[in-house]
């Protein structure tokens, strides 16, 4: 299929200022590929499509939907607020580019549950101004894993708060609970993150919060981060880690994280060898077998 097919306005299906919508069933198969040869190529591309995009929709309904291959974001929740997302199957290569999963901002009320997500980017995404999300019996992998941000992009920013993952399966992802910040600075804030009963299978990545994040070293250097980040809960959180460091808390020199909670980490390096542990400006308890050890 010829990837311009889909037009050039970023959008594949959109529905907006739509009210009581129920989606149910159905496959979407953007057919992404040529698109992403174009992008990673360094070709000029169109801006390619989101597969399918809810703007301004309250009270919804998203259920059984598979999406397979899009060009960008699989699905997309924005300016929402009640939307429960169920039963939906997300696919696409593990190198496949900006392909996130579901990603959710400036949103209220949204949860997301029993879905099974294997992309190119993050699995779930999460943007500024998002609040009271709740997500459960998620399986992700491969993926980026699920990502509070990147926030702080701009100076004037919506907070995200009230967040919980829970009862949920990372497989073979690059990072597994991820918050992550632009190193300039900014009015936004993380708060209330809560994650519980989570499976960690041969995961990167498999606890970070990430402060100094700037692609490219692009517009941020020797800058600081001013997204505050405060209450965030880990229990219960076991497996595997692919990498030495499992849990890397790097958070900003002038706006420390506070709060962070851990409770029954049980994280090991290739199965069996002791993994690691990374503190930087952080702050909290903990409580219960902490392993790798506790650097709070």
């Amino acid at each position: 299929m010829d990837y311009r097919a889909l037009g050039n306005p970023g959008y594949w299906i959109l529905f907006i200022q739509v009210d009581r919508l129920t989606v149910v069933g159905g496959a979407l198969d953007a057919k992404g590929e040529g698109f992403w040869q174009c992008k990673t190529s360094g070709q000029n591309c169109p801006v390619g499509a989101r597969s399918i995009t809810f703007n301004w929709v309250n009270d919804a309904k998203i259920s059984g939907l598979t999406s397979i291959n899009s060009q960008l974001m699989h699905l997309v929740i924005n300016s929402c607020k009640n939307v429960k997302v169920s039963n939906v199957k997300i696919i696409a290569p593990d190198l496949s580019p900006n392909t996130d999963g579901i990603h959710v901002q400036s949103s209220t009320g949204i949860t997301i549950t029993n879905s099974i997500i294997k992309t190119g980017d993050d699995c779930i995404s999460i943007g500024p101004g998002t609040r009271n999300l709740w997500m459960e019996k998620i399986q992700c992998g491969p993926g980026h894993g699920v990502s509070i941000g990147s926030l702080g992009r701009d100076f004037n920013e919506d907070g995200v708060e009230n967040v919980t993952l829970i009862n949920s399966v990372f497989t073979g992802s690059d990072n597994g609970l991820r918050i992550k910040t632009w190193a300039r600075p900014s009015k936004g804030f993380v708060r209330n993150i809560n994650y519980r009963n989570i499976v960690m299978k041969n995961v990167e990545n498999p606890i970070i919060i990430d402060q100094n994040y700037c692609p490219n070293n692009q517009g941020c250097p020797r800058q600081t981060s001013g997204i505050k980040i405060s209450q965030v809960t880990y229990q219960n959180i076991q497996g595997t880690s692919a990498t030495q460091v499992a849990m890397a808390f790097d958070c900003s020199p002038t706006n420390p994280c506070t709060g962070i909670k851990l409770s029954d980490i049980k994280l090991t390096y290739l199965n069996s060898r002791k993994a690691q542990s990374f503190c930087k400006n952080i702050g909290g308890t903990s409580g219960g077998v902490i392993m790798p050890e506790n650097c709070l």
